[in-house]
């Protein structure tokens, strides 16, 4: 209910092609630090998406730290949120999860790599999508606003940052952002190795195509977090 206008918008200025490949952040720390949902179905109410085996054995291929996994997936919801979106505009689209529980930056550099290699090869490119909140303050989040600013005032202000780096498509730059500014982004991971990957593949800017807070929809300015919702060009 609170990022879904976001994603919505995004998702209605893409064209969606046969497959898509989704990354997103271990919220859980169950399975292995790099997880492969490698076959299957992921249900839906009111149907079904059929997991692309193919993408998933090509990228076990070229990236030996991955593994075919489906724990780290059982309670994960960073990727099911998308899929209402793709399910609804494209009912037999195939999907790749991907959900990372890493923090170093040369993993991102070698996920990144194997992602663009996989896309490259692709007879039909598939859309590469990280799924990820931005900043994350108030109670029960363990960050609280410095004086004088309320949550969303700090969000934003938190956000400006992480989302000046993903307009550059600079991977390198937004790792380190979240990381010396102590951005509570939860998918920083997932989103700098889909960085390396988009500029390995050509891409050179994001479009900021909306911005919003919980704020905007619950009214509770002391609890909220942050959505950004770019496209790689």
């Amino acid at each position: 209910m609170y990022s879904g206008a976001v994603a919505g918008a995004v998702y209605s200025r893409v064209t969606l092609p046969s497959t898509a490949i989704l990354v997103g952040p271990n919220h859980t720390g169950f399975g292995p630090p790099l997880s492969v949902y490698s076959e299957g179905e992921w249900l839906l109410p009111g149907g079904s998406l059929t997991v692309a085996a193919d993408l998933a054995r090509s990228f076990l291929t070229r990236c030996s730290q991955a593994q075919p996994d489906h724990v780290a997936h059982l309670s994960e919801h960073c990727l099911e949120v998308q899929l209402p979106f793709l399910h609804a505009l494209r009912p037999d689209m195939q999907i790749l999860p991907i959900v990372l529980g890493f923090r170093d930056l040369e993993t991102c550099r070698v996920v990144g790599s194997a992602l663009a290699a996989v896309i490259a090869e692709a007879a039909t490119p598939p859309l590469l999508i990280a799924s990820t909140d931005l900043t994350h303050c108030g109670p029960g989040f363990g960050q609280s606003p410095p004086p004088g600013l309320t949550a969303e005032g700090f969000a934003h202000q938190q956000d400006r940052l992480t989302i000046e780096a993903l307009h550059a498509l600079d991977g390198e730059h937004l790792h380190q952002t979240v990381e010396t500014h102590q951005v509570t982004m939860c998918g920083y991971v997932p989103a700098t190795a889909v960085l390396f990957a988009a500029r390995t593949l050509g891409a050179r800017q994001a479009q900021l195509v909306r911005y919003a807070t919980s704020a905007d929809v619950s009214g509770d300015v002391h609890r909220v977090v942050g959505y950004a919702g770019l496209i790689m060009l």
